[in-house]
């Protein structure tokens, strides 16, 4: 384990993070690195670090209902397909940085499923792609995208459900359910 970034004071914040998994007696290890925006920049900065790495979908329907869909960062994701997996009421879109920062105490950028923690209202429904289980380990951002935390995949899960948010595992290489009829 890493010493938590102490310039984050915040209960919810990365200190708060690592606290809650040190008091969950969860196993992990924190690595530092320069900013990462997206996919492409962790791929390209992170170096050599083990295990299944994270891309997380903030998104919404046209009924206000969240969603955060953690899937492997190699993954294409199809909305339209996705929609029907998770079960919106309409198509999807993705939240705006206000409404994201609101429900998940993040910026764009920094989207991890960590975020659940902040989401103490219960607004938003989280789902892991089912391909991450398959992983020694997982990587994700601790609420911040300038390190990375890296967990067994069954502790991460573990961490979600007790902060309330059981994760939907979602089988991604499956034909997509119909969509239904109305």
């Amino acid at each position: 384990m890493t010493e938590p970034d102490t310039t984050d004071t915040s209960k919810t914040g990365e200190a708060g993070l690592l606290l809650r998994l040190d008091h969950l007696g969860i196993s992990y290890e924190n690595h530092r690195h320069p900013p990462l925006m997206t996919v492409d920049d962790s791929k390209s900065l992170r170096g050599n670090l083990p295990g299944g790495h994270v891309k997380n979908l903030f998104l919404r329907d046209k009924k206000k209902t969240l969603f955060l869909v953690t899937v492997d960062e190699d993954r294409t994701v199809d909305l339209k397909s996705l929609r029907h997996r998770i079960g919106a009421k309409s198509n999807l879109s993705f939240g705006s940085p206000d409404l994201l920062a609101e429900a998940l105490g993040v910026l764009p950028g920094a989207v991890t499923p960590f975020a659940v923690m902040n989401d103490t209202e219960r607004r938003v429904t989280a789902f892991l792609d089912g391909s991450l289980l398959g992983h020694d380990r997982v990587n994700a951002h601790p609420l911040h995208n300038e390190a990375t935390t890296t967990l067994a995949p069954g502790e991460l899960v573990r961490f979600m459900r007790e902060c309330g948010h059981d994760p939907e595992i979602l089988d991604l290489d499956s034909p997509a359910p119909a969509p239904a009829s109305g």
